[in-house]
């Protein structure tokens, strides 16, 4: 087993992606968003963070975090939101995936993948293509024209706020930043 190192920033702002089980296509159902959202609200109680962007989709979900300038643990985060959303609604998703040994050896259920992935922002660039990337992704990935269109997604925030404008990534991709990882 790979050995894992994450970079923890104190008051760092994370780009974190978390995908389902097998890619199962669960997460946008209202049992789970409310599930999602009640684990996220508990999480915040108990280690407060700011949710600076946010995507839903089926089967994964892309966010922007601000960590206190005295924290730095995301990681406890995400497995708590995780942890909180399978006790709360696991057993009645009834999803039909076989698990692993490995699963069955730690006792885990098939809903989320194991790891997940993020990314510091540096600097200010880098956090304006994260949030337009997190934006643009159900454009991406076929689910609507415009990232308007998307319900689950602060880009409604975003263009609410003024930081996009009304018609911000519709066909064209109008208004994106640089393609993330293009620099990298």
């Amino acid at each position: 087993m790979g050995n894992y190192r994450r970079e923890h920033w104190r008051g760092g702002v994370y780009f974190l992606t978390q995908v389902t089980y097998g890619r199962q296509r669960w997460m946008c159902d209202e049992l789970a968003r409310s599930a999602l959202r009640a684990a996220i609200a508990k999480v915040r109680r108990k280690y407060p963070f700011v949710i600076e962007a946010f995507v839903l989709l089926p089967d994964h979900f892309h966010c922007m975090w601000r960590l206190p300038e005295n924290d730095g643990d995301f990681s406890v985060r995400m497995r708590l939101v995780k942890s909180d959303v399978t006790r709360q609604i696991g057993d009645r998703l009834q999803l039909e995936v076989e698990g692993s040994e490995s699963r069955e050896r730690r006792r885990e259920q098939n809903l989320w993948q194991r790891r997940f992935w993020e990314r510091r922002m540096r600097d200010n660039r880098k956090f304006a293509a994260y949030c337009d990337y997190i934006h643009f992704n159900p454009v991406k990935h076929g689910l609507c024209d415009s990232p308007l269109d998307w319900e689950w997604s602060s880009v409604h925030r975003f263009v609410r706020e003024g930081i996009y404008p009304s018609d911000w990534g519709g066909r064209s991709g109008g208004g994106l930043a640089i393609e993330v990882g293009q620099d990298e």
